[in-house]
């Protein structure tokens, strides 16, 4: 039987899917991320869940750079239409512009390209702006 005691914490989402943020600057932020085995579909396409995945945490990463010290963004939609297959050992790009900023709510735009520049996937993130304290009660 396995020792788990001393394992690793286990990694974040951006980690387990190969995510690299590239810029998270006011309004726009951009990462890349390989078309690996572990964001595949059993066909060896990207899948499009991985792709949902790297729309919402760009965004995320794009509005905590909006946020105060004592705000949190959390995701509460996400939605995407899929132009294109990606193959297994490709990379893609993914783009988040700010669409709207109010308080407590960030909408993004988010645009996912491949390396010949296509168009992949385009969708938006909603995320809503909390403060910690609301956070740390679950």
């Amino acid at each position: 039987m396995e020792d788990n005691a001393n394992a690793a914490p286990p990694a974040f989402l951006h980690d387990v899917l190969g995510m690299e943020l590239v810029s998270a600057a006011e309004g726009r932020a951009t990462a890349r991320m390989k078309v690996e085995e572990r964001v595949c579909q059993i066909f060896g396409f990207l899948s499009g869940g991985a792709s949902l995945a790297l729309m919402e945490t760009l965004a995320g990463y794009g509005s905590l750079a909006l946020c105060g010290p004592d705000e949190v963004p959390l995701g509460i939609q996400v939605s995407a239409n899929h132009m294109r297959a990606v193959p297994l050992g490709d990379e893609v790009t993914a783009t988040a512009t700010l669409l709207q900023c109010s308080r407590r709510l960030h909408v993004w735009n988010v645009d996912i390209h491949d390396t010949e520049g296509r168009l992949i996937s385009s969708g938006r993130v909603t995320n809503c702006i909390k403060e910690q304290k609301e956070r740390e009660k679950g």
